[in-house]
């Protein structure tokens, strides 16, 4: 292995360059070879001009990680992208047990971005300004069972929830449960904020409550946020008090 190589794991935010931290332009500008999942390569092509670029579909993680390393093993720098934050449902962690796996000693750096939950967040106003849960609906990885005693949990806490990955074209029933175990805990008014495709093109945001959230247009691309016993709504924005003395 030659010692300039390096995989970075770069976190692209939302994908736009308003919203991408000087240290992954950095990251992504040094790197040789860019691989991803062409979705988010695409957000990026204008960074990676002349660069060799290795795109491939969903659920190929595992493939992607491995070919990563055997790039960064050729003496290669190498930036593998995830949206959002590589550490939060991202290539993070996959990536790093590759190496474990592999008994590689490459460096690699975790370049962090901004992940849905806060990107929607902002859009929404202040709605996760206290303790919050971060649950993804998608049982791929795991199983459904364990997925809704999160989601009871994190109700009966009193916990602001943020739903990522709430329905797809062939799972539609999750989000479904989802919301009939908030209700079991949390008052059918509770402010419910949902947000498809967070400070990117296409931005599209309502505030409804819990009993009305389902009557709203959700997908893939969207972030559903739950509020809190003491969240609001005023003048079009969701706020959840953190406590401070006014």
């Amino acid at each position: 292995m030659k010692p300039q190589s390096k995989i970075y794991i770069v976190g692209i935010g939302p994908g736009n360059r308003e919203h991408m931290s000087v240290r992954a332009i950095e990251a992504i500008a040094d790197a040789e070879v860019i691989i991803g999942y062409k979705t988010y390569i695409d957000l990026i092509k204008d960074l990676i001009v002349g660069k060799e670029v290795i795109d491939s579909g969903m659920r190929k993680e595992v493939e992607r990680c491995n070919l990563t390393l055997d790039y960064a093993l050729e003496g290669k720098k190498v930036a593998i992208i995830s949206s959002g934050d590589a550490g939060v449902y991202g290539m993070a962690g996959i990536m790093l047990e590759v190496k474990y796996e592999r008994s590689s000693d490459v460096d690699i750096e975790v370049v962090p971005g901004i992940t849905a939950a806060s990107a929607a967040s902002a859009v929404l106003g202040a709605p996760m300004m206290h303790d919050f849960a971060v649950i993804s609906l998608s049982d791929l990885l795991t199983d459904w069972e364990l997925i809704k005693k999160r989601l009871d949990c994190a109700a009966a806490g009193d916990f602001i929830v943020a739903l990522y990955n709430p329905k797809s074209m062939g799972r539609v029933h999750q989000i479904e449960e989802a919301r009939e175990i908030m209700m079991k805990h949390k008052a059918p008014s509770t402010p419910v904020g949902i947000v498809k495709n967070a400070k990117r093109q296409g931005e599209e945001a309502v505030i409804t409550d819990l009993e009305h959230m389902l009557e709203h247009d959700i997908d893939m691309l969207t972030v559903v946020v739950i509020g809190n016993a003491h969240t609001y709504v005023k003048d079009g924005k969701m706020i959840t008090p953190r406590g401070y003395q006014i």
